[in-house]
């Protein structure tokens, strides 16, 4: 056993908490690491990443665990769990945060709707603030302000060296680039400083249902108005099952006055005759909970997703019939989703960061959840058809969207989420600042050899 000394807790198979702190979100994912180090502080997090390297050992590193291939959980490898490091600190009069790489969203969210201030962050308040930041982050903000990692100003890192380093605008400034939408690659942030905005704590949702085999009129409508929304309406979309068949939701969510929102509603009322209709006004932070049920733990998870940068008729037919052949195909297909991108984050310099696909339309999901192992292939061969069924309209894929047998084949999902320019400036961040590739346990850019 390890001399190596922790201020946080050192987990081994058969400690109390050892099976909590390796199960993450997707029920799926079940490996046991030999060690887990709880860290609680980032005196910790550099010894553990010293200690992986003397003993072999894979790093995984673990916020709040929704990747859903698991990449948190190394098997006989070195877990590095950040949650005890969950503190967020709000400066009111600068509109800063400080975001300790442990914290989750819904930590970050209250933490500043106390001052009235927000960031964009993801829609789900139990997702981790650092898988989210380092990947992209989309959320309900962001045609206001951007991404989640638009509005980092800066992040401390533990290197692959077990160095501490800061990296912002003015230091690593190459390092500041790729963390902004590069993934996990480049080492393990303790600390994010994030840019804060007068939001207010107010929202409007409206939701209109339609039966699915009404609804492409519908849905065209609803594509040209969001063509044409303002920035604090983000257009959504999505196609479930339901008792007398499936069912397709639309609508918007706005932050900001309802009242304002509410003008939206007669062009919206006018596309067609809903079964259904909902328009409530929650909290921001009530908004940003909401998801938290259908998002939760203990399911069975996979996922396939798209940016498209095109919403023909032809889409809107195989976005209604969710990979199947008709519309009353098995209960067992996917939910399929849309969320609309543009806006602020159309207008950020494409050079500005990591992260690709800034042109983006909708950002495209087909999501299976279940509980019973005996459903796993029929379950995840429904979801690659439903997104087989988009592909044709893809313009690429979120980074942290990318599934386990998607990067099985070297780099061929990963030019999926960046330019070939991206990832050759990728690639040389990497080599610069982990050229073993340490940290490979992600959505991986490998160092040049």
């Amino acid at each position: 056993m390890t001399t190596t000394r922790f201020d946080g807790r050192l987990l081994t198979p058969g400690d109390a908490g050892y099976d909590t702190a390796r199960t993450v979100w997707n029920a799926m994912i079940d490996r046991r690491p030999r060690m887990i180090v709880r860290a609680s502080g980032v005196a910790d997090v550099v010894a553990a990443v010293r200690l992986a390297r003397e003993l072999d050992l894979e790093i995984g590193v673990r916020c709040g665990g929704h990747n859903a291939a698991g990449f948190a959980v190394p098997d006989d490898g070195l877990m590095i769990d950040l949650t005890p490091m969950g503190g967020v600190r709000v400066d009111p009069a600068r509109r800063r945060a400080r975001v300790q790489g442990g914290a989750l969203l819904g930590a970050l969210d209250r933490a500043s709707q106390a001052y009235g201030l927000a960031t964009t962050a993801g829609n789900v308040s139990h997702t981790g603030v650092g898988g989210l930041t380092l990947g992209g982050g989309m959320g309900w903000l962001a045609r206001q302000y951007g991404l989640t990692c638009d509005n980092v100003v800066s992040c401390t890192l533990v290197t692959a060296e077990g160095e501490v380093v800061t990296a912002n605008r003015a230091e690593h400034p190459d390092l500041f680039w790729a963390l902004r939408g590069g993934g996990g690659n480049f080492g393990v942030v303790t600390e994010f400083a994030f840019q804060l905005h007068r939001t207010g704590t107010r929202t409007l949702v409206a939701e209109f249902d339609f039966r699915a085999e009404d609804a492409v009129p519908v849905i065209e409508g609803w594509r040209d108005l969001n063509a044409v929304a303002p920035r604090q309406a983000t257009f959504t979309a999505g196609v479930a099952g339901g008792p007398a068949g499936p069912i397709a939701t639309l609508g918007f969510v706005w932050v900001g006055d309802p009242d304002e929102g509410r003008r939206l509603l007669p062009a919206m009322r006018a596309l067609g005759r809903p079964v259904a209709t909902r328009v409530t006004t929650p909290s921001y932070l009530e908004l940003q909970r909401r998801e938290d049920s259908t998002g939760g733990h203990a399911y069975r998870r996979y996922a396939k997703a798209h940016y498209l940068g095109r919403f023909p008729t032809a889409a809107i037919e195989a976005f209604l019939l969710r990979g199947a052949a008709d519309l009353s195909a098995s209960p067992r297909l996917p939910a399929v989703g849309l969320q609309a991108h543009g806006g602020a984050i159309a207008e950020i310099p494409d050079a500005d960061t990591a992260f690709s696909h800034r042109g983006t339309m909708f950002e495209f999901g087909a999501g299976a959840r279940w509980t019973d192992p005996a459903e796993d292939e029929a379950r995840m061969a429904a979801a690659r058809a439903a997104g087989a069924s988009l592909e044709p309209y893809a313009s690429g894929v979120y980074v942290n969207s990318l599934t386990a047998d998607e990067l099985a084949d070297g780099r061929g999902g990963m030019r999926r989420a960046f330019s070939p320019a991206k990832l050759a400036r990728l690639t040389a961040v990497k080599t610069a600042y982990d050229p073993a590739n340490v940290f490979h346990l992600n959505q991986n850019i490998r160092p040049a050899r």
